[in-house]
């Protein structure tokens, strides 16, 4: 494990990222309600969302302290893509997310690029039996879709972070063995 996953910077980082997962999922919705766009940036977006509601994530939700942080990692790096993707994405909610995956870049070094591929991955993916194409292309499933991204955001509950190195060092070695 590299010195710089251990920057006790993430230990107040990440808890914030949890703390603002819920409202930043629900603002992505948001931008996704107004975009009607059959584009890969598009589908990068709904790709980070979907996952939130995929029952088999790299991380279990229901572990303490790692269990939502994989899903704000997916949903950062969903957000650089789509600005990599279409580079006039990169405003508001879309490009603070984007900017933060530069974090998780320095947090997961080389695994980063694995991380990369995986998201990329979610495009061909299903979560509660909808794919993103499914999302993207039919008004009827995008609209209960970005619904329930909304119940999901509202009802969000913050879950706790030990600010301790060794929640560190067990969120990098739980990535590691997970990513493909």
């Amino acid at each position: 494990m590299s010195d710089a996953s251990l920057d006790p910077r993430y230990l107040e980082l990440f808890p914030q990222w949890l703390r603002s997962l819920g409202e930043d999922a629900g603002r992505v919705g948001d931008v996704l309600a107004g975009h009607t766009a059959d584009a890969d940036g598009t589908r990068s977006l709904v790709a980070g969302l979907n996952y939130i509601f995929k029952s088999l994530d790299l991380i279990p939700d229901g572990i303490d302290d790692l269990g939502f942080l994989d899903d704000a990692m997916v949903l950062r790096v969903a957000c650089a893509q789509a600005i990599a993707a279409k580079p006039d994405a990169k405003q508001g909610v879309v490009q603070r997310l984007g900017d933060d995956a530069s974090a998780v870049r320095d947090f997961l070094g080389e695994d980063y690029a694995r991380l990369e591929a995986y998201v990329r991955g979610l495009r061909k993916a299903a979560a509660r039996g909808r794919t993103v194409e499914d999302i993207v292309t039919d008004k009827t499933i995008r609209d209960p879709f970005l619904g329930e991204v909304k119940a999901w955001a509202a009802s969000y509950q913050v879950p706790t972070f030990t600010r301790d190195p060794k929640t560190l060092v067990k969120l990098k070695a739980f990535l590691n063995a997970k990513l493909p």
